[in-house]
């Protein structure tokens, strides 16, 4: 089972903890993980985009010229696809995007995306994350401690609306608690800076 340090918000060495093989430790699958960024991409779709057919745009009900004698192609209506404010071809219409993905997949992708993290020197483990009141600038001189003042995914233990909302103005930074995370927002981060007591929670879930 590998160890990592804990650090505390000065970015001093405050202990050590040891992850569990099962969640840290496996071989990253790649392929898993792609498919669960689409899904998640794909998720997130609005899918509202809408465009009219020929039989939806308005006018053209009168057919332009005499099928036959003009010298000019024949033509049935002015809102065909070819002819200027026509109807579009294939017109894209409101749908949903969304797809499921096996649920032992989806827990093979995260186990993977939180080996390649500690594989990669992109794991932080903290000792604990809280502030007395509102305020983006402690959060975001503990990151700036600790070396994760790009882009952070902080996960924390559970939900503690004053770090939220002190974390939410720093530029990259995003929060998330164990039952919330995902595989493109770990993948996305520059780092994973998880809240010690997380540490238990995600093993819990995931071994």
């Amino acid at each position: 089972m590998p160890n990592i340090e804990v650090l505390d918000t000065t970015g001093k060495k405050v202990g050590e903890v040891e992850l569990s093989d099962a969640v840290f430790g496996i071989e990253p699958n790649t392929v898993v993980m792609h498919q669960l960024v689409v899904n998640y991409l794909a998720n997130k779709r609005q899918g509202t985009q809408s465009a009219l057919t020929r039989a939806e745009v308005r006018g053209g009900g009168r057919k332009p010229w005499r099928q036959k004698g003009t010298g000019h192609a024949r033509q049935g209506s002015t809102r065909a696809p070819q002819w200027t404010h026509g109807g579009i071809v294939f017109a894209p219409k409101p749908r949903s995007y969304r797809f499921t993905v096996n649920k032992k997949v989806r827990r093979l992708g995260m186990k993977s995306a939180f080996s390649i993290k500690l594989k990669d020197n992109q794991l932080i483990v903290l000792d604990q994350l809280t502030v007395e009141n509102y305020s983006t600038k402690t959060v975001a001189a503990a990151l700036k401690a600790i070396g994760a003042d790009k882009k952070a995914l902080i996960v924390l233990d559970s939900v503690d609306t004053k770090v939220i909302n002190s974390a939410r103005n720093i530029p990259g930074v995003k929060t998330a608690q164990v039952n919330t995370l995902n595989v493109y927002d770990i993948l996305n981060a520059d780092k994973l800076v998880i809240v010690k007591n997380a540490i238990g929670k995600i093993e819990e879930v995931y071994a």
